[in-house]
């Protein structure tokens, strides 16, 4: 068996609400260019068309998106309508809002929760959507989640959005949420490299209260939205080899093995790499490589 005919499907699945989604998915941010937002150099159009619907072929059912996913001449919402639609009843989309860009490309502030319907109507407007399966409010150096999400829960009972999640919070926001609507799934930075208690923690409650927990930046680790990790640790290049694999599927396969709800979102804009992200839910790592690559995430002061 190679890479071109493993499916998302060996990653097993989990279910945020009520759609059950393969643990592999993909990640639309670096469909737009070389680097995420303004950063890198637009991508090729009908280069980024290919890789959704290879992404779609091998079996991915979960894409993470968000409106302010764009270069100077690419969106990613956009690419997703003319890839994907008419949408498959089991394709989940889901998307992020708060963050705001203009039509420059710079950062806005962050959206107060009246601004929120007008984010999620732009998202509804790209995608050619009537509703949105799952929205995550992102949030941004807010203290509170609670109005914000909230004002995402009123549109929820409206019809708009499905269901609910958060992303870049600590484990008081989901309790703020919790309180207020069910939550399916939190999406934080999270990666082998790049140890941090508090997202080791909301990891955990995700596993406790059946939470999906979707790490951003798995793969890229350190340079972010800049570019993906080229820098791998010796431990993860020897274990590579071994397997006869890439280091960037190691990464995922660690990342998988954090627990059965952890969902996996590998963005790239290389059709070729889609095959090999989507063949990395099938690797089973032995337990002395586990806990080789566990001892990477452990800080080191």
């Amino acid at each position: 068996m190679t890479a071109e005919t493993i499916t998302a499907e060996a990653s097993g699945t989990f279910t945020l609400g009520d759609l059950p989604v393969h643990r592999i998915g993909f990640g639309a941010m670096r469909l737009t260019g070389s680097a995420a937002f303004h950063l890198g150099t637009p991508s090729d159009r009908a280069r980024s068309i290919a890789v959704l619907r290879r992404a779609v072929e091998l079996g991915v059912n979960h894409i993470d998106t968000a409106a302010f996913y764009f270069s100077a001449t690419r969106s990613a919402n956009e690419l997703i309508n003319t890839a994907l639609a008419p949408y498959t009843d089991d394709l989940v989309i889901t998307t992020k809002v708060g963050p705001f860009r203009d039509y420059y490309g710079e950062w806005g502030d962050a959206a107060r929760p009246d601004q929120l319907r007008g984010h999620v109507e732009e998202n509804l407007r790209q995608l050619g959507r009537d509703h949105l399966d799952v929205v995550n409010f992102r949030r941004q150096n807010q203290d509170s989640i609670a109005e914000h999400f909230g004002a995402l829960a009123e549109l929820r009972a409206a019809g708009l959005i499905r269901h609910l999640g958060i992303s870049g919070v600590q484990p008081r926001h989901l309790a703020e949420a919790l309180e207020i609507a069910p939550v399916v799934c939190v999406q934080n930075r999270y990666a082998l490299d790049r140890p941090d208690p508090v997202d080791d923690e909301m990891l955990r409650l995700c596993g406790e209260h059946g939470i999906a927990f979707v790490p951003f930046f798995a793969v890229a680790g350190n340079a972010g939205a800049r570019a993906a990790a080229d820098d791998h640790d010796d431990t993860v290049r020897d274990i590579a080899r071994a397997h006869g694999v890439s280091p960037a599927q190691i990464r995922i396969a660690w990342t998988l093995n954090q627990g059965p709800h952890v969902l996996a979102i590998p963005g790239t804009g290389n059709p070729d790499h889609v095959a090999e992200n989507v063949a990395a839910g099938a690797l089973r790592l032995t337990a002395d490589e586990l806990v080789r690559l566990n001892a990477l995430h452990i800080p080191t002061n």
